[in-house]
């Protein structure tokens, strides 16, 4: 703790965050920027009490990056942010009811869609493989039970290009939603339940759908449990490295939606774009794309507790771009997009990246 205090301590208070953070975007208050966050973790971390800490002003961070990808003293605001909810939770002043109550169906579905684990295949287009490969094809929450086009389309994607994996049908959430909101405890079993399972299994790779399961493998899972002996990569470095891809022109024009982490964290970035690009896709880029891609307000726990700070984050970013049709690598990204898209009336869709590439592929 003492370290994220030294880095919330080291905040010079000069503002660039304020003007690229989404929920400041949307507030208008430094309460809910990052400079405003680290004076909260200051108070919290450098106190005994935790009565004057505004809770609200740290959970209704969506740990999106876009603020570190400018602080000139390099601080860690979402890691000083995480650390801040593990101490509120210490003191019994959170995380907020409808975040315990979807990190209980976590633990007791495994699974943060509140869907039916007996179910959890039914997005698969055929009889499932009972195959065994060191690589996992780790479909993730989202997509297995509300986004079943993602899954299915990696699913075929990827057997066209002849990629050896497995899958689980008891595969468990990757536990991220434990972490980030402050219960570190839990998520340090749960973390360790499901290594120990990949371990047993003989896999070494991970190949994951969602930006979000691909950083917690990467980056929350050795915080706790140490360094993995297991490669994390997202399914669109997969694509981008196959030796031949056997597409056919699909034109369309489409916009690419950065995903916070997956362009901003992991610099996986132009990968998605070439192949979108090989399916003969004409990409209108936002004005601000890649590292300075803006959040589509889905993460950190964020919408369920604060829906309209998360959906008028979604409006912000749909009003940035032209076109109808549009493209990410992330299921949330996609679901909440699409929610907010139809929401507001407008005739912007997005689909998941694996989508397009299926659709070149059987024109082929």
């Amino acid at each position: 703790m003492k370290r994220m205090l030294d880095q919330a301590a080291s905040c010079t208070e000069c503002g660039v965050c304020l003007e690229v953070c989404p929920t400041y975007r949307v507030k208008g208050e430094e309460l809910f920027s990052p400079m405003g966050r680290m004076k909260e973790v200051k108070k919290l971390l450098g106190e005994k009490e935790a009565n004057n800490v505004s809770s609200e002003s740290l959970n209704s961070c969506f740990g999106c990056l876009r603020c570190e990808a400018v602080c000139p003293e390099e601080i860690r605001i979402a890691d000083a942010v995480f650390a801040a909810r593990s101490e509120l939770v210490k003191r019994g002043v959170g995380p907020p009811e409808k975040q315990k109550m979807a990190i209980e169906e976590v633990l007791t579905c495994g699974n943060a869609a509140n869907g039916d684990p007996e179910r959890r295949l039914d997005w698969l287009p055929e009889e499932f493989p009972g195959k065994e490969s060191d690589t996992l094809l780790y479909v993730g929450c989202l997509a297995a039970y509300i986004l079943k086009e993602a899954a299915a389309s990696a699913y075929l994607v990827l057997k066209r290009l002849k990629v050896d994996f497995m899958l689980l049908p008891d595969e468990e959430c990757c536990g991220t939603l434990l972490y980030e909101n402050g219960r570190i405890d839990l998520a340090h079993e749960y973390f360790l339940k499901n290594l120990e399972r990949f371990r047993s299994l003989g896999i070494r790779r991970i190949i994951a759908l969602c930006p979000a399961c691909q950083y917690c493998f990467q980056h929350f899972y050795p915080r706790l449990l140490g360094e993995l002996d297991i490669s994390i990569c997202h399914i669109a470095e997969v694509i981008a490295s196959a030796p031949e891809i056997p597409l056919k022109k699909v034109h369309k024009v489409i916009t690419y939606q950065d995903p916070c982490r997956l362009g901003r964290a992991e610099g996986i970035i132009e990968e998605p774009r070439k192949v979108l690009g090989c399916c003969g896709a004409e990409l209108r880029e936002m004005k601000e794309r890649g590292k300075e891609a803006p959040c589509c307000g889905a993460g950190g726990g964020v919408r369920m507790v604060y829906r309209d700070l998360s959906l008028q984050t979604a409006y912000n970013l749909l009003d940035m771009i032209e076109t109808d049709s549009i493209v990410s690598t992330c299921p949330f990204c996609c679901f909440h997009l699409n929610y907010a898209s139809r929401k507001k009336g407008l005739t912007k869709k997005v689909a998941y990246f694996t989508e397009v590439v299926r659709d070149s592929l059987e024109v082929g």
